[in-house]
């Protein structure tokens, strides 16, 4: 009989190598602190312990080379060992400059997965090998943790923010993906996998399309049904902001701040929009909070990264020609139902 104990899961990313090493390192560093420090004890124990009932101990004669050094080794050690990990830590916590997007929402108790191209998975996300894959994650519910221990990624997916980690799958194969934080009743239920496939079956994959376009094109469809083409005019002229080439840029706030137009800028101003008003504008646009669902919010923003650049000299905002400038960021009129008879358009079919 072949017997098997593994200790770690298959290593099947860029980072699991790295993760691995700086583990058994601090393992390995760690088990000879405890062993030399053992042995001094038991050293000294017997070196110097009392012979006689009556036995006075000799003088202790201080040491400064000795003080120093054991104050300084694991004091280099350890800022060794932080610097090391910082590395590492960063590293995983800085996807690369070019990324295939996927965006995550966690709930009660499942995962879904949504491509820019519009295909949707649900408990399973195929992505291709040897590319970085860029996971934005939202919870819809309650605090989830994203765990794939193939690829050495964890990181909790929390309520009312956007979290986001990466990874480049180096074998093709499924693997394993958990929610690593208790969620309730059913939270050992809240598995799935990762099937990593060579690039062409990925694209063949990819091929098979998807029913209600793109993300950027549902994002689109959701941005009119929310009237929000009304006052976000790309000529900038509206009573909002333009959204043309907003995502990324610099924006400059009434309270005199200069913010990103990132992930998390754009939901804010959909959901809080008098937390951060542009400057210029004001704050008159409503909030959706309770109006879209977390998927929604992904396909507009989706759909404002979609949206071309300006030309360069052009300023990210404009005031409405001939009126006061009037609107948060990025604004948009008073909400009506979104769709027909109540329902959300786009909205979570599971």
């Amino acid at each position: 009989m072949n017997w098997s104990l593994p200790l770690f899961p298959t290593g099947a990313s860029t980072m699991a190598g790295k993760v691995d090493l700086l583990y058994f390192v601090l393992i390995a560093v760690s088990g000879l602190a405890v062993a030399v420090i053992s042995l001094l004890i038991i050293a000294f124990g017997v070196r110097y312990r009392r012979r006689a009932p009556d036995q006075v101990g000799a003088p202790v004669i201080p040491s400064l080379a000795l003080e120093i050094g054991w104050t300084a080794v694991p004091l280099v050690v350890g800022l060794v060992l932080f610097a090391w990990g910082a590395n590492v830590y960063f590293a995983q916590a800085r996807p690369p400059v070019e990324t295939l997007d996927v965006y995550v929402v966690g709930k009660q108790w499942m995962w879904k997965f949504q491509h820019p191209g519009g295909q949707r998975e649900i408990n399973e996300l195929h992505v291709p090998v040897g590319r970085a894959v860029r996971l934005t994650a939202a919870s819809e519910d309650v605090i989830h943790s994203f765990f794939v221990p193939a690829f050495r990624v964890k990181a909790d997916v929390i309520p009312g923010r956007y979290t986001t980690l990466w990874f480049n799958a180096t074998k093709p194969g499924e693997y394993h993906l958990f929610c690593a934080e208790y969620c309730g009743t059913q939270h050992s239920g809240m598995i799935g996998k990762v099937v990593v496939m060579e690039p062409n079956a990925y694209q063949a994959w990819l091929g098979g399309g998807a029913a209600e376009g793109s993300m950027a094109s549902q994002g689109q469809k959701i941005f009119q049904d929310l009237a929000c083409h009304t006052c976000h005019l790309d000529s900038g002229q509206g009573r909002g902001p333009t959204l043309v080439g907003l995502y990324g840029s610099q924006v400059g706030l009434a309270s005199g701040q200069v913010v990103t137009a990132d992930d998390a800028y754009i939901r804010e101003s959909v959901l809080s929009p008098a937390a951060k008003v542009v400057a210029g504008f004001q704050p008159v646009m409503p909030t959706f909070q309770g109006l879209v669902s977390e998927e929604q919010l992904l396909a507009l923003i989706e759909y404002v990264k979609s949206l071309q650049a300006k030309p360069q000299g052009t300023p990210a905002t404009q005031a409405p020609a001939g009126q006061q400038p009037a609107a948060a960021t990025p604004a948009a009129p008073q909400p009506r139902a979104p769709g027909p008879a109540g329902r959300n358009p786009g909205g979570d079919r599971n």
